[in-house]
C-alpha cells in the first residue's frame, strides 16, 4: 500500500501578513506628515552688542554703544605655563600685574566721562594659550570691576 501524504509539501506559512504591514506603514506615514519634530529652543544670552545689517537698518543714534576693550592674550615662547597679555601699549604677564593695569584703565576711561558699565572687555585668546591663562585674564578683569566681559575667538 502506498501511502501518498508522506511526500506532499505542506505550506502551513500562517496569516498572510502584508496588509497588516501595509496599514502599519500608511499609519506611520501618516504621523511623519502630521507631526512636529521641534524640539524647545533654546538661545545663549550674550552682552555683546546688537549690531544689525541688511537693507532694513535704521540708525539709531541716540543709542549709546559700549567702548571695547579687547586684550590679546598669548602664550609666552620662553615659558610655556605663562602668557602674555597685552591691551594698547600696555603688557602684563601676571594676573596680579594685570590687574593693575586694567585698574589704571578703568580710572582713565571713567575720568574722560565713560562709565564702568559702559565698557565691554573682549578677552581674545591665541592659538596656543591655555584655559588656565584664560581664566587668570578672567578674573583681573573681575577684580579691576568690570562687569561686561566676553571671549573672542582666537586672534
Amino acid at each position: 500500500m502506498k501511502i501518498g501524504g508522506a511526500k506532499k509539501v505542506h505550506y502551513d506559512s500562517g496569516p498572510n501578513m502584508t496588509p497588516l504591514v501595509d496599514v502599519v506603514m500608511c499609519i506611520l506615514i501618516f504621523l511623519m506628515m502630521v507631526g512636529s519634530f521641534e524640539g524647545l529652543q533654546h538661545y545663549l544670552v550674550s552682552n555683546i552688542p546688537f549690531t544689525p545689517k541688511g537693507a532694513g537698518n535704521v540708525d539709531n543714534e541716540e543709542a549709546v554703544q559700549d567702548e571695547p576693550v579687547t586684550i590679546t592674550v598669548d602664550a609666552d615662547p620662553r615659558y610655556p605655563d605663562r602668557y602674555i597679555a597685552r591691551t594698547g601699549q600696555n603688557q602684563a604677564s601676571e594676573g596680579t600685574v594685570l590687574a593693575g593695569v586694567l585698574i589704571k584703565l578703568r580710572t582713565q576711561m571713567n575720568s574722560v566721562g565713560r562709565a564702568t558699565d559702559k565698557i565691554q572687555v573682549v578677552i581674545s585668546p591665541g592659538r596656543d594659550v591655555k584655559y588656565k591663562s584664560l581664566l587668570e585674564v578672567y578674573e583681573a578683569a573681575l577684580e579691576a570691576q568690570f562687569s561686561k566681559i566676553s571671549f573672542a575667538t582666537s586672534h
